[in-house]
């Protein structure tokens, strides 16, 4: 009889664990700033600069991994923007969208710095103005 309420008390450990892992991720994600949204717009300008400058998204992409690698060794604290998966994931999909719907670069950094603002929770157009 005891052997069956401790598989039943296992069967939920799963899904405490999700539960818990999924509240951890959500506390420790990176808040991004204004500063950093508008860094980031200025990085994917260059992106597209570069796309119109004839680098392909393979090898721009290529490079953005790289970097991704290196920047793991670097404290959270210490690095620009991409402090977490989140991060990179954002940025990996704003990439994206220079290569795969190409528009010019002033536009894709607009996108970008809307986007993140939206994010941020602190939106502000008069900041948008600015990029």
């Amino acid at each position: 009889m005891d052997r069956i309420r401790l598989t039943d008390g296992l069967a939920t450990l799963p899904l405490a664990m999700a539960l818990s892992v999924a509240l951890l991720s959500a506390a420790a994600a990176h808040e991004l700033s204004i500063n950093e949204c508008r860094e980031g717009s200025d990085y994917i300008r260059n992106a597209a600069l570069s796309r119109d400058n004839g680098v392909s998204e393979r090898k721009f992409m290529e490079v953005f991994e790289t970097d991704m690698a290196m920047i793991q060794s670097v404290p959270k604290s210490l690095r620009w923007f991409v402090q977490d998966a989140e991060d990179e994931a954002f940025l990996r999909a704003q990439l994206g969208k220079v290569f795969q719907h190409p528009q010019p670069p002033q536009q894709h950094a607009r996108d970008f710095a809307e986007a993140c603002m939206r994010r941020t929770g602190a939106w502000d157009a008069d900041d948008l103005k600015s990029i």
